[in-house]
């Protein structure tokens, strides 16, 4: 509706994960290479935790095109609130064997078994992610570390990656998986974006749709200080804060969004009501009144080979 009046050729601003979108961050992209390591160095167990919208479903969908992309066979749990049996039959399927006549669970571990002792003697990696792993029953998680017992003398036969909201973290600190927390390689949390990083998740999502050169005038710094201060630095509450916000300027022929704009969409989604129900004003903190969040900028990250992680934009 709005693309051609602020001169772009798709919406900078969908909430859906799409790695097109990838804004590489320092701890985006550090989270990244570790998954990746993780998985393509066979390392066993890999956890990222992350609040609500902080982005880990999008880092799943890079790194399940970094696995694609470098011949890593793999099964992928978006929904794990499902019995073992059902969970046990998804990864068979995902991971393409061929059903079995036999329906039992010693049945379908030994044909997954059978199936990565063969890649394994290929030298091919085979890997599970499973997002939402939060919502992982006792009983589940239990069976997922006994799938980490599948291993030749120098490896783990599967390559499990656990992705979940900081409630799995509380629950692999419990004493009740102890067995389950010492088997992880690495771990590390997404947090939300600092104002200077929101700048620069805002400029390269409006570039790759289009505007060119045209971001900052659209957003100016001051519309983005409102910005992080209704959406706390979460990506997914800046994309909706920024697609409404875009609706309403063209709805107006506004070319620049306005901290007005802002305010007005906020108040829509309710974004401007702190916990105890007082109406923040966002206009009321300067720009350099933000907190970035704590982060050693003066050190150049590096992630060895994953350095040059890139997706495919068409």
């Amino acid at each position: 509706m709005y693309k051609k009046f602020y001169g772009l050729t798709r919406n900078p601003f969908e909430v859906s994960p799409d790695p097109y979108f990838f804004f590489q961050t320092p701890r985006h992209t550090e989270a990244l290479a570790n998954l990746a390591y993780g998985v393509l160095r066979r390392k066993g167990f890999v956890v990222v935790t992350g609040e609500v919208g902080t982005g880990k479903t999008l880092l799943v969908r890079c790194l399940l095109e970094v696995l694609s992309n470098n011949k890593t066979a793999f099964a992928y749990v978006y929904n794990p609130m499902i019995s073992v049996p059902e969970f046990l039959t998804h990864v068979a399927n995902d991971l393409g064997l061929l059903p079995s006549t036999a329906r039992s669970k010693s049945d379908t571990l030994a044909r997954l078994n059978n199936f990565l002792m063969e890649r394994s003697r290929q030298d091919l990696t085979t890997a599970l992610v499973v997002d939402e792993a939060q919502l992982l029953s006792w009983e589940l998680l239990e069976e997922i570390r006994l799938l980490t017992n599948l291993e030749t003398t120098k490896h783990k036969l599967l390559q499990i990656v656990l992705v979940g909201q900081p409630e799995f973290d509380r629950k692999l600190d419990s004493h009740e998986l102890r067995q389950l927390k010492q088997r992880i390689a690495l771990r590390c949390t997404l947090k939300p974006l600092g104002r200077d990083e929101l700048k620069g998740y805002i400029h390269r999502r409006l570039e790759l749709a289009g505007t060119a050169s045209r971001a900052a005038a659209i957003f100016p710094d001051e519309t983005i200080a409102s910005i992080h201060h209704f959406s706390r630095g979460i990506p997914r509450l800046i994309n909706t804060l920024c697609e409404n916000s875009l609706l309403l300027g063209f709805g107006h022929g506004q070319r620049q969004i306005t901290c007005e704009i802002v305010r007005e969409v906020a108040a829509d989604l309710h974004l401007d009501r702190s916990a105890d129900g007082d109406v923040d004003n966002a206009t009321d903190v300067p720009l350099n009144g933000y907190t970035d969040l704590p982060m050693d900028s003066s050190v150049e990250q590096s992630y060895g080979p994953f350095d040059d992680i890139n997706f495919k934009r068409e």
